[in-house]
């Protein structure tokens, strides 16, 4: 994209910052421009927003009926998946999914509940427990 053409319809999703783009100049060379954002970019955060919402509700569901462990909720509720959350805590994929399980992640052991709450920034007594559900999730 060219510098003049860099977007600047003062997305919402910034709230008044602004992120750096590369753009070419007159020369055609690349530089960085500032951009307050772009109609179609805040669309998309705001389906994707949306779509993790909903997985935090359904997790929720699934939790109450003792299906998956609290932590599902709160990756969720984090705007994590299990990619993003084995990423955040160093542990493997495999391992993210096994303590989604109720009994697996009751009996985590303490080395490894701190990996979560140093990714989720929780204490390990929020992990364990779901917020009222009137509590509003990361917006």
């Amino acid at each position: 994209m060219k510098l003049d053409e860099v977007p600047q319809d003062e997305s919402q999703s910034f709230e008044g910052q602004k992120k750096r783009l590369y753009a070419r100049d007159a020369n055609g060379e690349y530089t960085t421009a500032l951009s307050s954002g772009w109609e179609a970019e805040d669309v998309v955060l705001d389906q994707a927003v949306e779509e993790y919402n909903r997985f935090a509700r359904e997790a929720r569901e699934r939790a109450n009926l003792r299906l998956c462990s609290v932590l599902e909720y709160h990756m969720y509720a984090h705007r994590m998946d299990v990619t993003i959350l084995a990423q955040a805590t160093g542990f493997f994929r495999w391992q993210v999914r096994r303590h989604l399980k109720p009994a697996i992640f009751k009996g985590l052991a303490p080395h490894k509940l701190r990996r979560y709450e140093e990714a989720l920034q929780m204490t390990a007594e929020q992990l364990r427990t779901l917020p009222p559900e009137d509590t509003p999730q990361n917006d």
